[in-house]
């Protein structure tokens, strides 16, 4: 039995425990593993420093994961972020922590359709009986070419996520769980691979090693192990976003749904989201000698390639389906937030909204609907911005549940918790501290992770839109509610 019942709002009460799993797990994995891993080593300084810099950045996270785990069981509903925050810190920044998350969750649904249409450009249009998807060029935006034919599977690709979504959240989670099996046949396949050629230990010595010129130009600029290992490591939370995507639809919980287990859900997701990137980057960096390996473009696909076709289609397929689940997390979540900021009149009162038929928020559907079809059209360079932008509004939105948890505590100490994060406020602490030292990060000038002006310039247009929002929607004249 949950601390706080969710309100009784006609959501349908279908997802399990696997269901919440495989929503966070398909939203942290997406492609990266696959086409950055390369990037990964050449940074790094070898595949070694860049499993140590994901193992730490997984551990890292992972009071924030239980911090997220105790406020959803004790309090159960879409959006529950904006709540935790507004209970302990009022309505402003309720409001702020629920629209940076926003901004961490929705531009990643047109992103990910994009990255469709750059594999089908980019890799499948290199076979001769494909090479048709790049016969017709639309335009060229920001230096990136857009074609007819891949923008157009992008798009039915991101509809059928869309349909899916209006259909309710259990026919998005059985497309969150077909993606999960797909991402670890993929792990599965390169580890076959790699182990196939033997030597692996050898092949992924000596442990760092600065790389000159790698594909696309890129040299390792650190000098030592250590430095190789901060230098990924900072980077590393932005590929384990989207575990917050399970706390946003937890009012669509089943009803038995052991609450207990279910505080749990968003920590393991995290730590086997990070066995899985360990196992790849060790996979991909051992099938050959890692120098050579890094010297090719994409050269996950590329080795692939050369040493079979068959295991080179497959992977390209796996790489393809990839987007498909954070497209699909990052949506649920979109709208839930949506739903929430709606419900407490920070945005218009029609994204309170619920489709007594699907049980999912109308409104934000339809918005969300209307950004992702978006994606495809925007060529490839247009959200890279948008990147770090996400990246500063999931871990703020983190770092703030962290402070939830740790006042909740004080302010309600007699609401029910099926589950507390383990450690106690020791743990709380911990997550707190973690989210601090990322946002310092990204925010300190000279900092490797810092905002560049244009990302700054985005950051503080969507906080001032959002407050014209908030105010127009009288959202700071509503009192404060408990669900």
């Amino acid at each position: 039995m949950a601390g706080s019942a969710a309100p009784t709002s006609g959501m349908k009460k279908e997802l399990t425990l696997f269901n919440f799993f495989t929503i966070g797990f398909g939203a942290i994995i997406g492609t990266g593993w696959v086409l950055l891993v390369g990037d990964w080593m050449v940074l790094g300084g070898g595949p070694i420093p860049a499993m140590i810099a994901f193992a730490i950045g997984a551990l890292f996270l992972v009071p924030i994961g239980m911090c997220f785990g105790e406020l959803t069981a004790a309090i159960p509903i879409s959006g529950g972020i904006i709540e935790y925050v507004e209970r302990t810190f009022g309505r402003k920044l309720g409001f702020l922590t629920g629209w940076m998350l926003l901004l961490g969750n929705a531009p990643l649904c047109p992103w990910e359709a994009i990255a469709i249409s750059k594999l089908l450009t980019d890799r499948f249009a290199e076979f001769p009986v494909l090479a048709w998807l790049r016969s017709v060029k639309l335009y060229t935006i920001l230096g990136a070419d857009v074609y007819l034919w891949p923008t157009l599977i992008a798009l039915a690709f991101a509809v059928l996520v869309i349909v899916l979504n209006f259909r309710g959240a259990s026919a998005a989670a059985k497309l969150s769980s077909f993606l999960t099996k797909a991402l670890l046949t993929g792990m599965i396949l390169a580890m076959i691979i790699s182990f196939m050629g033997g030597d692996n230990l050898a092949k992924a010595m000596p442990p760092f090693s600065q790389v000159i010129g790698a594909a696309g130009g890129k040299s390792t600029e650190a000098t030592s192990l250590l430095g190789g290992v901060l230098a990924v490591l900072v980077m590393t939370p932005f590929f384990y976003a989207g575990f917050d995507t399970i706390p946003q639809q937890a009012e669509e919980a089943s009803e038995n749904l052991d609450w207990k287990k279910f505080g749990l859900v968003p920590a393991i997701a995290l730590l086997a989201s990070g066995v899985f990137y360990l196992i790849c980057i060790f996979a991909f960096g051992t099938i050959v000698n890692w120098h050579d390996f890094v010297m090719k473009p994409v050269p996950a696909l590329a080795v692939l390639e050369q040493i079979n076709i068959f295991f080179y289609i497959a992977m390209l397929i796996i790489a393809t389906l990839g987007p498909l689940g954070p497209m699909n997390a990052f949506f649920g979540a979109s709208t839930r937030l949506m739903l929430a900021l709606g419900r407490k009149e920070m945005l218009p009162k029609s994204f309170a909204q619920i489709d007594p038929t699907s049980g999912t928020p109308k409104q934000a559907n339809i918005v969300m609907g209307a950004l992702t079809l978006i994606g495809p059209f925007l060529g490839g360079n247009m959200l890279l911005p948008l990147t770090a932008v996400a990246s500063l509004g999931f871990i703020f939105a983190c770092t703030m549940a962290g402070f939830a948890c740790f006042k909740l505590r004080k302010t309600e100490p007699d609401l029910p918790r099926p589950y507390v994060v383990n450690g106690g406020k020791g743990g709380i602490i911990a997550a707190i501290v973690a989210g601090l030292i990322i946002v310092g990060l990204m925010v300190i000038p000279f900092s490797p992770a810092a905002l560049k002006p244009v990302e700054w310039a985005i950051t503080i247009t969507w906080i001032v839109i959002g407050f014209v929002i908030f105010f127009a929607c009288g959202g700071a004249k509503v009192a404060a509610r408990k669900p």
